[in-house]
C-alpha cells in the first residue's frame, strides 16, 4: 500500500472514539521504527515531517521518495499518511510539490482573517489532489523548531470559522504544551475542547504535545473529538538514554559496536516501544 490522505483513518477514528497517532520522523532509524511497529500492531498511522526535519534529512523529495520506498520494501501493509507538520504557507507548497500525502498549514501566527485567507487557499490546493489539509487556531506552547509560545487557548468561534472552510482536522491550543511539561502545568482546558467540539461539527481534532500528558487525559480528550495526537519529545528522550546508556555501558568498544547499525540498534527499539505504548493507549491497535 503507498501513502494515503489521513482524513479517512480520522474520520474513522473520530467515529469509533479512538485516536492515530502522528510520531514524527527524524532518520531513517525513526521511520524504519514506526512503520514496523505499525504494522506489527495493525495500526494506521501519520508519520510527520517538520520543516526543520525535512531540511535535516536533505528537502521533502529526499523524505517523501525514502518512506515510500520504505513502505514497499518493507511490506507495509496498513495505512500510512506522510504529513507535513506545522509547515509554512511556501512549506505546505514544497511538500504537496514532493508528494507528502497530507499537510499541515500552520496559519496560527496570522491575525485571523490572514489565517482564514490562507488557509482557504490550502484547501482548494489539498482538495485537487486528493491531500488532506490540517489547519490550527490558537497557539499551542513550548518550543517547536524554535519557536516559542505561551499555551493560549484557542477561541472557539475562530475553530469554527477555520473548520467551516473544509477542512479535514483541526489542532486548536487547549493548554497542552510541545516538548516536556513544566512542573506546574495546569493540565488540558476540557471545557474549551468541549466547546470546540461542539461548534466544529464531525472535523476531528489534532492534539498536539502528547508527550507527558497524563493517561487519562489522553482518553478523556479522545472521548471529545480528539482523533490525532502529536508524539515527538517521548520518542527523542528515549532514543538518547538507550543509546546514552550502550555507550556508558562501553557496548560501543566490544567487537564491532562502533557499527552504527549496532549503535542505534537500543535508541531505535526504544522508539518500537514507545510507538506501542501510545497506539495501545490511543486505542489504534487492531484498526488498519
Amino acid at each position: 500500500m503507498g501513502l494515503v490522505s489521513a482524513k479517512e483513518m480520522l474520520d474513522i477514528a473520530y467515529k469509533n472514539n479512538y485516536a492515530v497517532g502522528q510520531f514524527n520522523i527524524n532518520n531513517l532509524e525513526w521511520t524504519k521504527a514506526v512503520l514496523l511497529t505499525a504494522e506489527e500492531n495493525k495500526s494506521p498511522v501519520i508519520l510527520g515531517v517538520s520543516e526543520g526535519a525535512a531540511k535535516y534529512m536533505a528537502g521533502y523529495k529526499v523524505v517523501a521518495d525514502m518512506v515510500k520506498a520504505m513502505v514497499e520494501s518493507l511490506n507495509i501493509t496498513v495505512p500510512v499518511a506522510l504529513h507535513l507538520d506545522h509547515g509554512s504557507y511556501e512549506g505546505a507548497k514544497k511538500a504537496i510539490e514532493a508528494g507528502f500525502s497530507s499537510i499541515m498549514f500552520d496559519g496560527s501566527h496570522y491575525a485571523i482573517e490572514e489565517n482564514i485567507k490562507l488557509t482557504k487557499d490550502m484547501v482548494s490546493r489539498t482538495r485537487a489532489l486528493g491531500i488532506s489539509l490540517e489547519a490550527e487556531v490558537g497557539a499551542i506552547g513550548g518550543e517547536e523548531d524554535g519557536v516559542v509560545g505561551n499555551g493560549e487557548v484557542a477561541d472557539p468561534a475562530e475553530c469554527k470559522l477555520i473548520a467551516d472552510l473544509g477542512v479535514d482536522f483541526l489542532a486548536a491550543g487547549i493548554g497542552n504544551i510541545h516538548g516536556k511539561y513544566p512542573a506546574n502545568w495546569q493540565g488540558l482546558n476540557f471545557d474549551v475542547l468541549n466547546e470546540i467540539n461542539k461548534v466544529t461539527g464531525d472535523t476531528p481534532l489534532v492534539l498536539h504535545g502528547g508527550t507527558g500528558i497524563p493517561a487519562d487525559m489522553i482518553k478523556r480528550a479522545i472521548s471529545m473529538g480528539v482523533s490525532k495526537i502529536n508524539v515527538n519529545t517521548e520518542c527523542q528522550l528515549v532514543f538518547a538514554a538507550a543509546t546514552r546508556k550502550y555507550i556508558e555501558e562501553g557496548l560501543d568498544l566490544v567487537g564491532k559496536g562502533f557499527d552504527p547499525r549496532k549503535l542505534l540498534g537500543p535508541g531505535t527499539q526504544a522508539i518500537k516501544n514507545v510507538v506501542k505504548e501510545k497506539m495501545e493507549l490511543f486505542g489504534s491497535v487492531n484498526k488498519a
